[in-house]
């Protein structure tokens, strides 16, 4: 594993939020935005000429809040709606139907405290970092929920599952992204820290780029860096960097 890269006017940016950009929270609206992120973000986002985008599984309206009053080029729900610049978010999947999915998520968290269902436009998830010994729980019944639906799959991540549209994942988002400008052309940089992470790690190498990775565990990524604190230092460094007199 290689010490952290400079990061260069030339880079694409692709960064996850929650665990990458912001320490896990037991909720997921409990997220606290670190003091500076904000204007760094908007900050390397000039200097890389707009070619600086979030890939998370959040929803379009989870990051703009957190982010506000930045609108950054945005992959949302794992790369099932896309934003580039000024433009509307746009689905890039029809989204499937998931009541039955929703039905029995919130009823198993009707029954057992500590479980929250986030239903998002093209998925649900069911996070259980409150209620940790329901991990086998969660997934039993989420697999039973889909086994009868089409085009769908169940992904796990930090303390959640979800249901979301089979092949939809961050790395062709990012893969989709570097098709069009201002990210064409340059080569990419994606930063994460959980499994759902993994596929953007493969697509950024296969585009001669590299990954980073928050924390701990096996991963693809040719970097690592141990926690979102050092992951906010290295992006004020470039900034800080940039932005010194010649």
């Amino acid at each position: 594993m290689q010490l952290l890269p400079l990061l260069t006017p030339a880079h694409a940016l692709f960064l996850d939020f929650d665990g990458t950009l912001t320490e896990m929270a037991p909720r997921p609206e409990a997220v606290r935005i670190a003091s500076g992120l904000v204007p760094t973000l908007d900050a390397l986002h000039r200097h890389l000429d707009g070619a600086l985008a979030i890939v998370t599984g959040r929803r379009e309206i989870d990051i703009d809040t957190f982010l506000a009053p930045l609108r950054l080029p945005l992959a949302s729900e794992h790369g099932a709606q896309y934003r580039l610049g000024d433009a509307p978010a746009r689905p890039s999947i029809e989204p499937p139907d998931l009541a039955p999915v929703l039905c029995a998520a919130q009823a198993l968290a009707e029954q057992h405290a500590g479980l929250l269902v986030e239903p998002k436009r093209a998925s649900v998830a069911l996070h259980y970092r409150l209620a940790p010994h329901l991990e086998d729980l969660c997934h039993e019944a989420l697999l039973l929920a889909i086994q009868h639906l089409d085009g769908v799959e169940l992904l796990r991540g930090k303390c959640v599952f979800e249901v979301k549209p089979r092949g939809i994942h961050k790395g062709q988002a990012i893969i989709d992204f570097m098709t069009q400008p201002p990210f064409a052309g340059r080569t990419p940089v994606f930063v994460g820290d959980d499994i759902t992470d993994e596929a953007g790690f493969a697509a950024v190498h296969s585009l001669g780029g590299f990954g980073i990775k928050v924390g701990e565990g096996p991963t693809a990524a040719q970097h690592r860096c141990m926690t979102p604190a050092a992951l906010r230092g290295w992006l004020s460094s470039a900034r800080t960097q940039w932005e010194r007199p010649a």
